[in-house]
């Protein structure tokens, strides 16, 4: 069932449809848009840190053109890599840990919104967003789409945009505040539902013993190997 984040996207995609088929026609790189965005995003970041709220939210409107952009000129130029998708996904970490770390320097930093419960808050914050993607990544590498959870990046994107531009500081910062501990609670929940989700998936699956690189080599093994290097000594 489509969420409301699909609809805005599907609108959004609509209006910025002549930018993208003008970087298609010049064969422009999706990794250096994603460059570019991911910039740009740590730029909000230290705008975040500076205490400039609204500004930084109107510069985070600009970046989700990027986070749309790319993958659309990736798929229409047939330059869809499997070291882009790594590249985009890393570039993708970077960018929400830029983010949460300027608006923890902003609570650890201002004098007037100077706040240690809320520097707890986005540190909780920057975990569990780190965990929301090490989970699904480390599931799809075991064969399984985990794509599920209350709070995945596009509503991130959208909470850390839209109401900062519009609102900023206001009613004394209490909406950037209830934004951030919303972002933080579900970015934990949804880290929560996909180990919950793995869990299920795999229950049922014939254990497999999993080779560490730790064991201890057994010992008949091991005079075999220490025979062999004396042999070639």
């Amino acid at each position: 069932m489509p969420t409301p984040t699909d609809y805005l996207k599907n609108g959004a995609l609509r209006a910025i449809e002549p930018a993208i088929s003008f970087l298609a026609r010049h064969n422009v790189s999706p990794n250096k848009i994603t460059t570019v965005g991911t910039l740009i995003t740590i730029a909000a970041g230290v705008v975040y840190a500076t205490g400039h709220i609204m500004t930084a939210g109107w510069i985070m409107a600009v970046t989700a053109f990027f986070d749309v952009v790319d993958g659309q000129v990736a798929r229409r130029t047939g330059r869809c890599t499997v070291f882009g998708a790594f590249y985009d996904s890393t570039l993708d970490r970077v960018a929400d840990g830029a983010l949460m770390a300027g608006l923890t320097v902003f609570y650890a930093t201002n004098p007037i919104h100077h706040n240690i419960y809320m520097v707890v808050v986005c540190l909780v914050g920057i975990i569990g967003t780190f965990l929301v993607s090490y989970t699904r990544a480390r599931a799809e590498s075991l064969g399984i789409d985990a794509k599920v959870g209350v709070m995945q990046r596009p509503e991130r994107i959208v909470l850390l945009s839209a109401p900062q531009a519009l609102f900023g500081l206001f009613w004394n910062g209490w909406v950037l505040i209830g934004i951030i501990i919303l972002l933080s609670v579900t970015a934990c929940i949804t880290a929560v539902q996909r180990i919950a989700f793995v869990y299920h998936a795999t229950k049922n699956i014939d254990p497999k013993p999993i080779r560490m690189v730790t064991d201890a080599v057994p010992p008949a093994k091991a005079a075999g190997i220490s025979a062999t290097r004396r042999a070639q000594s």
